[in-house]
C-alpha cells in the first residue's frame, strides 16, 4: 500500500475521533450547565465572614465525613478552592467556585449564595476587597478564561431560548392569521 494510503487511514481515524469527542463534549456540557442551573435554584443567601482562603486537597480541607466518602479517591487528591467561613457562630470549610475565588474577601464580611457546602456565587463584599496581583498565575489566568467561556456559553444559550420562544409566537401569530382569514371568507 503507498504512504498516501496509510496517510489517508491516519486522517480517517483522526477525525473518526474529534468527531466523537465533540459529541461526547456537548452531552457533557449539556449535563452541566443543567446541574449548575439546578444548584443554582436552590441556593440560599447567607452573610459570612471570610477567615482564609486557600487550595487545598479534599483529604486536608477538613470537609465532612460524608462528603470524603461520596468523592472517588481520584478526585480526592485534587485541589480545590477552599474558604474557612464564620456563619453565625459556627467556623465552616465551604467549598468556593473557582471563578469566585479571587473576589473573595480574607478577613472581610460577604453576602454570597450557598447550597450545601458550595459558595455558588458573591452578591455583596464589605470589608477588605482582596487586593489584586500585579501578575496573575498560571492557575488565575485559567479560572478567568473559564468565567469568560461561562459567561458567553449562558448569553448564547438565553439567546437561543428567546429565539425558540419568539419562533412559538410566531408560529401561533400566522395560525391566528389563518383563522382570521378563514372567517372572513
Amino acid at each position: 500500500m503507498p504512504w498516501w494510503g496509510w496517510m489517508l487511514i491516519v486522517i480517517a481515524i483522526l477525525v473518526v475521533i474529534l468527531v466523537v469527542l465533540y459529541i461526547v463534549g456537548n452531552r457533557l456540557q449539556k449535563k452541566q450547565s443543567a446541574q449548575k442551573e439546578a444548584m443554582l435554584q436552590a441556593a440560599q443567601p447567607v452573610t459570612m465572614l471570610v477567615i482564609d482562603k486557600k487550595m487545598l486537597p479534599m483529604k486536608d480541607a477538613n470537609l465532612p465525613k460524608q462528603v470524603l466518602e461520596s468523592t472517588p479517591k481520584r478526585y480526592q487528591k485534587a485541589k480545590l478552592p477552599i474558604v474557612k467561613a464564620k456563619i453565625g457562630p459556627q467556623i465552616i470549610n465551604l467549598i468556593c467556585d473557582d471563578g469566585i475565588f479571587d473576589v473573595m474577601p480574607v478577613r472581610g464580611e460577604v453576602k454570597a449564595m450557598v447550597r450545601g457546602i458550595y459558595i455558588t456565587s458573591v452578591k455583596n463584599i464589605r470589608g477588605k476587597k482582596a487586593p489584586e496581583p500585579a501578575k496573575k498565575s498560571f492557575s488565575q489566568k485559567l479560572r478567568a478564561k473559564q468565567k469568560k467561556y461561562e459567561q458567553t456559553y449562558e448569553q448564547e444559550t438565553a439567546s437561543m431560548k428567546l429565539s425558540k420562544e419568539e419562533k412559538a409566537a410566531r408560529k401561533a401569530k400566522a395560525k391566528e392569521d389563518k383563522e382570521r382569514a378563514k372567517k372572513i371568507q
